[in-house]
Protein backbone atom coordinates (compact mmCIF):
# COMPACT_ATOMS: atom_id res chain seq x y z
CA UNK A 1 0.00 0.00 0.00
CA UNK A 2 1.37 3.58 -0.66
CA UNK A 3 1.62 5.54 2.07
CA UNK A 4 0.46 9.63 2.91
CA UNK A 5 1.11 12.08 5.35
CA UNK A 6 -1.41 14.42 6.16
CA UNK A 7 -1.34 17.46 8.69
CA UNK A 8 -3.89 19.33 10.41
CA UNK A 9 -5.63 15.63 9.97
CA UNK A 10 -8.02 15.62 12.92
CA UNK A 11 -10.99 17.77 11.26
CA UNK A 12 -11.89 19.87 8.23
CA UNK A 13 -10.25 19.84 4.84
CA UNK A 14 -7.44 18.14 6.45
CA UNK A 15 -9.59 14.89 7.54
CA UNK A 16 -11.52 15.25 4.29
CA UNK A 17 -7.98 14.77 2.54
CA UNK A 18 -7.35 11.58 4.68
CA UNK A 19 -10.61 9.91 4.32
CA UNK A 20 -10.53 10.45 0.71
CA UNK A 21 -7.17 9.00 0.58
CA UNK A 22 -7.90 5.84 2.55
CA UNK A 23 -10.96 5.38 0.33
CA UNK A 24 -8.31 5.38 -2.41
CA UNK A 25 -6.20 2.33 -0.31
CA UNK A 26 -3.76 4.81 0.54
CA UNK A 27 -2.17 4.19 4.80
CA UNK A 28 -1.83 7.13 6.36
CA UNK A 29 0.22 9.02 9.21
CA UNK A 30 -2.01 11.95 10.45
CA UNK A 31 -0.44 14.75 12.51
CA UNK A 32 -2.47 17.43 14.48
CA UNK A 33 -2.15 18.60 17.66
CA UNK A 34 -5.00 17.46 19.80
CA UNK A 35 -5.03 13.69 20.49
CA UNK A 36 -8.69 13.30 21.32
CA UNK A 37 -9.70 14.81 17.50
CA UNK A 38 -6.65 12.77 16.45
CA UNK A 39 -7.43 9.84 18.04
CA UNK A 40 -11.14 9.83 16.90
CA UNK A 41 -10.41 10.42 12.61
CA UNK A 42 -8.04 7.82 12.82
CA UNK A 43 -10.74 5.39 14.28
CA UNK A 44 -13.41 6.28 12.19
CA UNK A 45 -11.16 6.29 9.04
CA UNK A 46 -10.26 2.72 9.85
CA UNK A 47 -13.05 1.15 10.66
CA UNK A 48 -14.64 2.35 7.19
CA UNK A 49 -11.67 1.92 4.95
CA UNK A 50 -9.18 -0.99 6.44
CA UNK A 51 -6.18 1.20 6.06
CA UNK A 52 -3.43 1.22 8.17
CA UNK A 53 -3.61 4.59 10.26
CA UNK A 54 -0.30 5.90 12.32
CA UNK A 55 -1.22 9.03 14.45
CA UNK A 56 1.52 11.34 15.89
CA UNK A 57 0.70 14.45 18.39
CA UNK A 58 2.45 17.39 17.07
CA UNK A 59 3.05 21.27 17.11
CA UNK A 60 3.91 21.59 13.59
CA UNK A 61 5.25 25.11 14.60
CA UNK A 62 8.44 23.05 16.65
CA UNK A 63 10.98 21.24 14.82
CA UNK A 64 11.64 19.22 17.30
CA UNK A 65 8.58 18.24 17.60
CA UNK A 66 8.15 17.27 14.06
CA UNK A 67 10.87 15.58 14.02
CA UNK A 68 9.57 12.90 16.60
CA UNK A 69 5.97 12.78 14.85
CA UNK A 70 7.13 12.00 11.51
CA UNK A 71 10.11 9.40 12.86
CA UNK A 72 7.69 7.65 14.99
CA UNK A 73 4.80 7.65 11.50
CA UNK A 74 7.62 6.15 9.77
CA UNK A 75 7.60 3.24 12.42
CA UNK A 76 4.90 2.33 11.80
CA UNK A 77 3.68 2.62 8.29
CA UNK A 78 6.93 3.41 6.37
CA UNK A 79 8.22 6.51 4.28
CA UNK A 80 5.59 8.12 2.40
CA UNK A 81 5.47 8.98 -1.16
CA UNK A 82 2.69 11.85 -0.34
CA UNK A 83 3.05 14.38 2.28
CA UNK A 84 -0.26 17.35 2.32
CA UNK A 85 1.02 20.31 4.33
CA UNK A 86 -2.25 21.24 5.34
CA UNK A 87 -1.84 22.58 9.04
CA UNK A 88 -2.69 26.45 9.12
CA UNK A 89 -4.27 29.05 10.80
CA UNK A 90 -5.64 32.84 10.30
CA UNK A 91 -4.52 36.29 11.71
CA UNK A 92 -7.71 39.05 12.32
CA UNK A 93 -8.56 40.72 9.38
CA UNK A 94 -7.29 44.08 9.90
CA UNK A 95 -4.39 45.83 8.14
CA UNK A 96 -0.80 44.59 8.96
CA UNK A 97 -0.84 47.79 11.37
CA UNK A 98 -3.25 47.01 13.29
CA UNK A 99 -2.18 43.30 14.01
CA UNK A 100 -1.10 41.80 17.37
CA UNK A 101 2.44 40.91 16.21
CA UNK A 102 2.28 37.56 18.42
CA UNK A 103 -0.64 36.42 16.30
CA UNK A 104 1.34 36.97 13.34
CA UNK A 105 4.45 35.06 14.57
CA UNK A 106 1.40 32.31 15.38
CA UNK A 107 0.17 32.47 11.59
CA UNK A 108 3.33 32.46 10.29
CA UNK A 109 5.16 29.72 12.29
CA UNK A 110 2.13 27.50 11.65
CA UNK A 111 1.44 27.69 8.17
CA UNK A 112 4.92 28.48 6.68
CA UNK A 113 7.55 27.07 9.23
CA UNK A 114 5.54 24.12 9.71
CA UNK A 115 5.43 23.43 6.06
CA UNK A 116 9.19 23.78 5.96
CA UNK A 117 9.55 21.44 8.61
CA UNK A 118 7.80 18.41 7.63
CA UNK A 119 9.55 18.44 4.35
CA UNK A 120 12.93 18.71 6.23
CA UNK A 121 11.76 15.85 8.28
CA UNK A 122 10.07 13.63 5.61
CA UNK A 123 12.69 14.56 2.44
CA UNK A 124 15.52 13.11 2.60
CA UNK A 125 14.01 9.60 3.44
CA UNK A 126 11.50 10.69 0.17
CA UNK A 127 14.86 11.11 -1.72
CA UNK A 128 16.96 8.17 -0.39
CA UNK A 129 14.06 5.62 -1.01
CA UNK A 130 14.79 6.97 -5.41
CA UNK A 131 10.78 6.76 -5.91
CA UNK A 132 8.52 9.46 -6.77
CA UNK A 133 7.13 11.60 -4.27
CA UNK A 134 4.98 14.13 -4.01
CA UNK A 135 4.40 17.23 -1.53
CA UNK A 136 0.61 19.05 -1.87
CA UNK A 137 0.66 22.61 -0.28
CA UNK A 138 -2.77 23.72 0.71
CA UNK A 139 -2.62 27.58 -0.30
CA UNK A 140 -4.96 30.26 -0.96
CA UNK A 141 -5.80 32.29 -3.09
CA UNK A 142 -5.42 35.19 -0.49
CA UNK A 143 -1.66 34.43 -1.38
CA UNK A 144 -2.10 34.21 -5.14
CA UNK A 145 -3.79 38.03 -4.75
CA UNK A 146 -3.55 41.15 -2.82
CA UNK A 147 -6.08 41.28 -0.22
CA UNK A 148 -4.80 43.98 2.47
CA UNK A 149 -5.50 41.84 5.80
CA UNK A 150 -4.73 39.22 7.78
CA UNK A 151 -0.97 39.92 6.83
CA UNK A 152 0.09 36.96 8.23
CA UNK A 153 -1.91 34.68 6.13
CA UNK A 154 -1.40 35.84 3.09
CA UNK A 155 2.01 36.50 2.65
CA UNK A 156 2.42 33.04 4.48
CA UNK A 157 0.07 31.57 1.76
CA UNK A 158 2.32 32.94 -0.86
CA UNK A 159 5.05 31.73 0.61
CA UNK A 160 3.96 28.17 0.29
CA UNK A 161 3.66 28.96 -3.16
CA UNK A 162 6.76 29.74 -3.83
CA UNK A 163 8.30 27.17 -1.78
CA UNK A 164 5.94 24.98 -4.06
CA UNK A 165 7.79 26.73 -7.35
CA UNK A 166 11.36 25.29 -5.30
CA UNK A 167 10.40 22.06 -5.04
CA UNK A 168 9.27 21.46 -8.15
CA UNK A 169 12.04 23.06 -9.58
CA UNK A 170 14.21 20.01 -8.36
CA UNK A 171 11.99 17.34 -9.45
CA UNK A 172 14.04 16.04 -12.41
CA UNK A 173 17.11 15.52 -10.27
CA UNK A 174 15.42 14.32 -7.02
CA UNK A 175 11.86 12.98 -7.99
CA UNK A 176 10.41 15.68 -5.97
CA UNK A 177 6.71 16.89 -7.75
CA UNK A 178 4.98 19.54 -5.53
CA UNK A 179 1.71 21.43 -6.39
CA UNK A 180 -0.23 24.61 -4.54
CA UNK A 181 -3.62 23.32 -4.40
CA UNK A 182 -6.52 26.18 -3.28
CA UNK A 183 -9.17 24.62 -1.52
CA UNK A 184 -11.22 27.61 -2.34
CA UNK A 185 -14.03 28.67 0.45
CA UNK A 186 -14.65 25.42 2.10
CA UNK A 187 -17.43 25.53 5.06
CA UNK A 188 -14.98 24.93 7.79
CA UNK A 189 -14.81 26.52 12.05
CA UNK A 190 -11.92 29.01 10.02
CA UNK A 191 -14.27 30.18 7.08
CA UNK A 192 -17.46 30.48 9.76
CA UNK A 193 -15.35 33.30 11.96
CA UNK A 194 -14.06 35.21 9.19
CA UNK A 195 -15.43 38.51 8.36
CA UNK A 196 -15.00 38.39 4.64
CA UNK A 197 -17.46 35.30 4.38
CA UNK A 198 -20.21 36.21 7.02
CA UNK A 199 -22.56 36.68 4.43
CA UNK A 200 -21.46 33.65 2.39
CA UNK A 201 -24.29 31.50 1.48
CA UNK A 202 -22.01 29.22 -1.19
CA UNK A 203 -19.28 27.17 -0.28
CA UNK A 204 -16.61 25.22 -2.01
CA UNK A 205 -17.66 21.22 -1.62
CA UNK A 206 -14.46 19.60 0.01
CA UNK A 207 -14.99 17.20 -2.84
CA UNK A 208 -13.34 18.94 -5.14
CA UNK A 209 -10.53 19.41 -3.20
CA UNK A 210 -10.25 15.98 -2.17
CA UNK A 211 -10.73 14.76 -5.83
CA UNK A 212 -7.48 17.24 -6.51
CA UNK A 213 -5.46 15.38 -3.66
CA UNK A 214 -6.22 11.98 -5.10
CA UNK A 215 -5.73 12.81 -8.65
CA UNK A 216 -2.08 14.18 -7.80
CA UNK A 217 -1.42 11.35 -5.28
CA UNK A 218 -1.76 8.88 -8.72
CA UNK A 219 0.27 11.11 -10.82
CA UNK A 220 -2.32 11.96 -13.44
CA UNK A 221 -1.74 15.65 -12.72
CA UNK A 222 2.72 15.40 -12.47
CA UNK A 223 2.23 18.40 -15.65
CA UNK A 224 1.22 20.55 -13.28
CA UNK A 225 4.38 19.78 -10.59
CA UNK A 226 5.15 23.46 -9.76
CA UNK A 227 1.81 25.13 -9.86
CA UNK A 228 -1.10 26.97 -7.97
CA UNK A 229 -4.73 24.66 -8.88
CA UNK A 230 -7.77 25.96 -7.64
CA UNK A 231 -10.55 23.85 -6.30
CA UNK A 232 -13.95 24.22 -7.80
CA UNK A 233 -12.49 26.16 -10.60
CA UNK A 234 -9.96 23.94 -11.81
CA UNK A 235 -11.24 19.56 -12.16
CA UNK A 236 -9.22 16.69 -12.70
CA UNK A 237 -10.61 16.64 -16.50
CA UNK A 238 -9.79 20.18 -17.01
CA UNK A 239 -6.24 20.22 -15.36
CA UNK A 240 -5.94 17.16 -18.31
CA UNK A 241 -7.08 18.44 -21.30
CA UNK A 242 -4.84 21.77 -20.43
CA UNK A 243 -1.64 19.69 -19.60
CA UNK A 244 -0.23 20.69 -23.32
CA UNK A 245 -0.55 24.10 -22.00
CA UNK A 246 2.68 24.08 -19.84
CA UNK A 247 4.64 22.62 -23.20
CA UNK A 248 3.69 25.96 -24.80
CA UNK A 249 3.98 28.15 -21.58
CA UNK A 250 5.62 26.94 -18.75
CA UNK A 251 5.07 29.60 -16.64
CA UNK A 252 1.51 29.13 -16.51
CA UNK A 253 0.20 29.03 -12.89
CA UNK A 254 3.25 30.10 -11.51
CA UNK A 255 3.95 32.31 -8.65
CA UNK A 256 6.79 34.78 -10.03
CA UNK A 257 6.88 38.41 -11.35
CA UNK A 258 4.95 38.61 -14.26
CA UNK A 259 7.23 41.33 -17.15
CA UNK A 260 5.32 44.09 -18.59
CA UNK A 261 6.04 42.84 -22.12
CA UNK A 262 8.96 41.79 -24.47
CA UNK A 263 10.57 44.41 -23.89
CA UNK A 264 10.85 43.82 -19.71
CA UNK A 265 14.64 43.80 -18.83
CA UNK A 266 13.29 40.49 -16.63
CA UNK A 267 12.76 38.47 -19.63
Amino acid sequence: MPTAFVTGASRGIGRSIAEGLAEAGWDLGLIATNPETLAEAAEEIRAHTGVVVATAVADVANYVSVESAVHALMDEVGVPELLVNNAGRIDNEVPVWEADPAQLRSVVDVNLLGTLYLERAVLPRMVEAEAMGRVINLVSGAGARSWGVAAAYTTSKAAQLRNVGDLADLGDRYGIRAFGVAPGVVRTDMTAGMQAHRTREEYTPVEETVALVNAIARGELDAWSGAYLRAGTDTVASLRGAASVRESNPGARLFGVTPWGEDDPLN
